[in-house]
């Protein structure tokens, strides 16, 4: 028997292990997730609309999809990804925070309003109500600020997480691909042989 042959069937043996872990993979992994570079550049206290994001190798403007008021359209592809989804759940705190600050702030200036509108005759600006409605409002503009201010890092962050965790996980495949172990076995005849051993988790 040469010494290529040999070799072949050492090669072969070893790799018939891997074949039970190659069925298990699975047969399409997640997709990448990438955003429009204008929600890409986002940084601190930046703008509240909604972001917009491809999944996978879509290049075109069509092929991005708009995440959701609250990233709920996002939310699929972080699945099983407890550091996305805790950041994506984040954002979605931080925007209903941000819907009940404007509420606030209209009710604030309705108030303020009626009161104005609510004399015999005579306009006034500064009775006690409007001082109250005045109050309200500066309070809500001052948390206008502070809840914006990381909101949108929460997405962005979401996002990077669940490519971070495509990324380890790609690496962990490709180390239980590599053998475990490399050397030269000899053969009865005394020719050496290549032994490639793999340890299957």
């Amino acid at each position: 028997m040469s010494l290529l042959r040999r070799t072949t069937i050492v090669l072969g043996l070893s790799l018939s292990s891997l074949t039970g872990f190659a069925q298990q993979a699975p047969a399409t992994a997640p997709p990448v997730i990438r955003l429009s570079p204008e929600d890409q550049a986002r940084g601190l206290n930046g703008p509240q609309r909604n972001f917009f994001f491809v999944a996978g190798q879509g290049t075109r403007e069509e092929d991005y999809q708009n995440a959701g008021f609250f990233g709920q359209r996002l939310r699929p592809y972080l699945k099983g990804n407890e550091e996305a989804l805790a950041s994506l759940n984040s954002y979605r705190l931080n925007k209903w925070m941000y819907l009940g600050e404007r509420l606030t702030f209209v009710g604030a200036v309705a108030l303020y309003s009626q009161q104005v509108l609510s004399g015999d005759g005579d306009q006034q600006y500064f009775k006690n109500p409007q001082k109250v409605a005045i109050g309200v409002a500066a309070v809500s503009l001052l948390s206008n600020i502070i809840i914006t201010r990381h909101t949108n890092e929460h997405f962005q962050r979401a996002v990077d997480a669940h490519n971070a965790g495509l990324s380890t996980a790609h690496t962990g495949i490709l180390n239980r691909l590599a053998p475990s172990a490399v050397g030269l076995a000899a053969a009865p005849s005394g020719h050496p042989l290549l032994a490639l051993r793999w340890n299957v988790r």
